[in-house]
């Protein structure tokens, strides 16, 4: 069997801390942020984890 090739668009918006848990970026923070307030936009800024559920989808696109 050859090697699974990593997804790569998923290794350029994921990352995979130390303890395996995987890392994103949050959406709504490229455009149109006139409207939005500045605590949101704050909010958007600081990345977020993986939720559980989709965490094993995510592992087979980030196989290495």
């Amino acid at each position: 069997m050859p090697k699974m090739k990593t997804n790569s668009g998923a290794k350029k918006r994921f990352d995979i801390t130390g303890t395996g848990k995987i890392k994103r970026k949050h959406a709504y923070k490229s455009h149109i942020l006139t409207k939005k307030t500045n605590k949101r936009k704050r909010n958007l800024t600081y990345s977020a984890i993986v939720h559980s559920t989709d965490e094993k989808r995510m592992k087979l696109l980030l196989v290495e």
